[in-house]
């Protein structure tokens, strides 16, 4: 059996261009989904958060309207219900990644505001990647991977093709014109080579130990492809 930390998001908004703060969290599916495929498959799933807080679950991923109606929210709602580590993650100050088999990040809002300046993170993703060990990121959580990039220097993600949450699909959303900076532009500008699916559509890209999807409906398959590496 193998033991996967999960780092998730600790905000629970996201500071808008205006200066308006968007209510936000992590994504419900982008949890679930992979936390129910690592534990179905015998594998321990250990949660950590920046600071050791309760994380958030944006509301918006809890309604029918993204769970294919309402009994999907109501089974996505008790699936959350049950992850009691939810309750209290672990502090991500306190993680020693080298001591995961693989790390997996799920996406919302979130970890555009928190994640993507946090030198702790930065440090996990950095051990993890140099390590060879299994490191899937989903939707927004590539925001990540922009704190790896300190000032003046090159971040070891640059090179690497990779996915997340689109410029068309945060478009669809309402949120492009809103928002700071769009995650497709910053990760090409960190030197990464963006891979673009259709929006909405499961999409994965896997180069070397780096597991990345590009929205929700990926984050599930993410975690399947990552078995196989776990397997292996």
């Amino acid at each position: 059996m193998s033991t996967v930390l999960f780092v998730v998001t600790g905000a629970r908004h996201w500071t808008l261009s205006d200066g308006s703060k968007h209510p936000t969290g992590y994504w419900a599916e982008e949890l679930v989904a992979p936390y129910q495929v690592f534990t179905g498959a015998g594998h321990e799933v250990v949660l950590a958060t920046p600071g050791g807080v309760q994380p958030a679950v944006d509301e918006a991923s809890l309604a029918p309207g993204a769970n294919g109606g309402q009994d999907g929210a109501d089974e996505m709602r008790a699936a959350l219900q049950g992850i009691s580590q939810l309750e209290s993650p672990l502090r991500l100050e306190d993680v020693d990644a080298s001591a995961y088999d693989a790390v997996f990040y799920p996406g919302g809002h979130g970890p555009m505001e928190d994640l993507a300046v946090d030198a702790t993170s930065a440090a996990v993703l950095t051990t993890t990647l140099a390590s060879g060990k299994p490191l899937g990121i989903v939707c927004h959580a590539p925001a990540a991977l922009l704190a790896t990039e300190a000032t003046g220097t090159t971040s070891p993600f640059s090179g690497f093709r990779l996915t997340g949450f689109t410029n068309a699909e945060e478009a669809q959303v309402g949120l492009a014109d809103k928002a700071p900076w769009l995650l497709q532009d910053r990760l090409i500008a960190l030197g990464a080579e963006f891979v673009e699916g259709e929006p909405w559509a499961p999409h994965l890209v896997v180069d070397r130990n780096l597991y990345t999807g590009q929205n929700p409906a990926s984050s599930g398959p993410l975690a399947e492809r990552m078995l196989e590496a776990l397997a292996g």
